[in-house]
């Protein structure tokens, strides 16, 4: 079954507002991807995507999304935030499958100040995260 973009963004603001890290978990397809700073290149896999995007909603205060563009499974959302007591503004541009699932995520954030500020609590978790998979924990 065909999915648009409009299905998906009444889940994916529920999952966001409800940081309900189970749901999103379910709207990733198999091997989503994810670029976003201070990342060059983009992160793959489900439970590497999964991990960030929980680390990203938990850390991120007031996270509100504004505007949104839809153009069939290929998304724009922008948002702001406040990390460390800096705003902060985003987009999210998502790309879905045919079944409705996250494909792939850019997140693009500003000012650098706030960026630096988010890479300083989310580096640590994702060092966390990575040694725990390199050694099975």
């Amino acid at each position: 079954m065909a999915s648009d973009g409009s299905e998906f963004l009444e889940r994916w603001h529920r999952i966001v507002e409800n940081r309900d890290l189970d749901a999103l978990e379910a709207i990733l397809a198999e091997a989503p991807s994810l670029g976003a700073p201070p990342y060059w290149q983009k992160l793959t896999g489900r439970d590497v995507v999964h991990h960030l995007l929980g680390i990203i909603i938990e850390t991120i205060e007031g996270f509100t999304y504004h505007r949104e563009w839809i153009n069939e499974r290929e998304l724009a959302l922008e948002f702001t935030g406040k990390v460390a007591g800096m705003d902060l503004q985003g987009i999210d541009l998502i790309t879905i499958d045919e079944a409705g699932q996250l494909v792939n995520i850019d997140v693009m954030i500003r000012p650098i100040n706030a960026v630096t500020a988010l890479m300083e609590r989310v580096t640590p978790r994702m060092t966390e995260f990575f040694a725990a998979r390199s050694t099975g924990d």
